[in-house]
C-alpha cells in the first residue's frame, strides 16, 4: 500500500498521521511511511467507527502467516471466535482444518481474517455500516499480504468482497477477481455442518481452485 492510500484510510478512521514535510531546501532523505501488522492491530483495537465498539469484548484481527500465498476470508466473529481471537476456532474448526489438509495446507501456511473485525450483537448478520467501517482494515491486510488467491467463505464475505448480490451457489461455479487477485468462493464450514450433502461440492471447488493456482 502506498503512503497516500494508508494516510487516507487512517484519516477516514479519525486517526491522526504525522508526515514529515520536505521543502526544496531540505536535502535530508525522509523514510517513507510503511504499514505494518502491529500498526494495523493497534488501529483495529482503537477503532470506534461503528456501534460494535460499544459491545465487543475484543476485536478479532487477522491471524496466521503474514507471508501466506492464500487469504481465507470469512464474515464476522461469533462469540467463540471473539473469545479465542481468531477465525474458525468454534465448532467449524475441525472441518476447516480438514479442508486445509485436503489441499496440503495447515493453519501455519495460511492467513485468515474476518470481513468485520468485531462480533455483531447476538451473532447477527453485520449491518452495512459495520461492513463499511471495516473495509479499510481489509484493504490494508490485502495490501500487506499480497496473496496469490483469496478464498471467500460464505455469502456475506463473498458478496461484500465482490460487491454483488449473487448467491454463493452461483458464485462458487467460477473464479472471480478482486484487485487483480483470483477469488474462489466456497460454502462456509458452518453451512456445510448443517448441510453435509454439499461437502462433495466443496471438495470439488477446492480441487479446481488449487489446480488453477498451479497453472
Amino acid at each position: 500500500m502506498d503512503d497516500s492510500t494508508r494516510i487516507q484510510y487512517l484519516s477516514a478512521m479519525g486517526i491522526d498521521v504525522w508526515v514529515p514535510r520536505v521543502t526544496e531546501n531540505t536535502s535530508e532523505l525522509v523514510e517513507p511511511l510503511q504499514d505494518t501488522w502491529d500498526a494495523l492491530q493497534t488501529d483495529i483495537n482503537a477503532c470506534q467507527q461503528c456501534e460494535l465498539c460499544q459491545t465487543r469484548q475484543q476485536p478479532v484481527c487477522g491471524a496466521g502467516n503474514p507471508q501466506a500465498d492464500f487469504l481465507w476470508l470469512t464474515d464476522a466473529p461469533n462469540e467463540q471466535e471473539e473469545l479465542q481471537g481468531a477465525a474458525f476456532t468454534d465448532q467449524t474448526a475441525e472441518l476447516f482444518d480438514e479442508m486445509l489438509r485436503a489441499v496440503g495446507l495447515n493453519r501455519s501456511a495460511i492467513f485468515t481474517t474476518h470481513i468485520v473485525k468485531c462480533r455483531p450483537e447476538l451473532d447477527k448478520e453485520p449491518k452495512v455500516a459495520e461492513l463499511q467501517a471495516c473495509d479499510a482494515f481489509l484493504q490494508r491486510e490485502i495490501a500487506m499480504l499480497q496473496p496469490k488467491r483469496i478464498f471467500a467463505l460464505g455469502r456475506i464475505a463473498a458478496q461484500q468482497l465482490l460487491d454483488t448480490k449473487v448467491s454463493v451457489s452461483e458464485l462458487r461455479q467460477a473464479t472471480h477477481e478482486y484487485q487483480g487477485i483470483p477469488v474462489t468462493v466456497l460454502y462456509h464450514p458452518a453451512y456445510l455442518l448443517r448441510k453435509l450433502s454439499e461437502k462433495a461440492s466443496m471438495w470439488k471447488d477446492l480441487q479446481r481452485a488449487f489446480a488453477d493456482s498451479k497453472n
